[in-house]
């Protein structure tokens, strides 16, 4: 894989594993005679080369100004290998208070404007994804969505904000990214309530329905515990549980 990655770069000087964040059997930023690049790799045999054939898809039809460039990709010796641009700074902060919260808000906010209607590519619909925990009507609309909004996903510099690991994509409600994000705010710490301010402020939540919030907000909570059961040595899923409980139970109880 080394070799072929050098064919395309010239020498590697240096390797600087990703250590959050990826789908992937290889991650790593590389320093190499042509500059550098952010080098992802997945055995052909495994699934997570869906993850990464997912990602070299939609690449081309993401917003400059938000996601990095694919350069290339090939596939030899039962590996799929992609290379794309780097995106220089650290991981977005989501606490509270936190300057980064307003750059990730604009970041949401171009990719739904750029990425609605979905880009002509085949992508799995939410409803497939989502349809078995609430109602497929809710989950109907045409953007092209992230779907993992891990704060590692944002890499911010500046007033620049750069998302990564598109592996996850799906065509659904603009409003679903957002979502989304809500919950991990609730896991940054914010209460329910504040966090839905934060989701107020973007034009994406403007029109979703209470009904439709609630349903998701179950769905995502069921999922959530679901998934936490599965997995019990990932203590990320027990808070993402927990905080999906805290907005459902907002939802139920707290006001309106």
């Amino acid at each position: 894989m080394r070799e072929a990655i050098a064919n395309h770069t010239g020498s590697i000087d240096r390797v600087e594993h990703a250590t959050a964040g990826s789908v992937g059997d290889f991650a790593a930023a590389l320093t190499t005679a042509d500059g550098g690049v952010f080098c992802k790799g997945a055995r052909a045999d495994t699934d997570r080369v869906g993850f990464l054939r997912n990602e070299i898809r939609v690449n081309r039809h993401l917003p400059a100004d938000v996601a990095p460039r694919l350069r290339w990709h090939l596939e030899k010796n039962g590996w799929l290998i992609a290379a794309f641009d780097r995106a220089t700074g650290r991981s977005a902060d989501l606490r509270p208070g936190s300057p980064d919260l307003p750059v990730v808000a604009g970041a949401l906010t171009r990719m739904a404007a750029a990425l609605t209607p979905c880009p002509p590519i085949t992508i799995q619909p939410a409803a497939a994804r989502w349809g078995g925990l609430l109602d497929p009507v809710l989950l109907r609309g045409d953007t092209l969505l992230h779907t993992d909004m891990t704060h590692h996903n944002f890499i911010v510099d500046g007033d620049r904000v750069q998302v990564v690991d598109w592996s996850m994509p799906c065509r659904g409600p603009a409003w679903l990214d957002a979502a989304r994000m809500l919950v991990r705010l609730i896991r940054a710490g914010h209460t329910p309530a504040q966090a839905e301010i934060w989701a107020a402020q973007l034009p994406t939540w403007a029109d979703i329905s209470p009904d439709a919030v609630d349903a998701f907000a179950a769905a995502l909570a069921k999922l959530a515990r679901r998934l936490r059961d599965d997995n019990t040595g990932a203590p990320h899923l027990a808070e993402m549980a927990d905080a999906s409980r805290a907005w459902l139970r907002h939802r139920r109880h707290g006001p309106r």
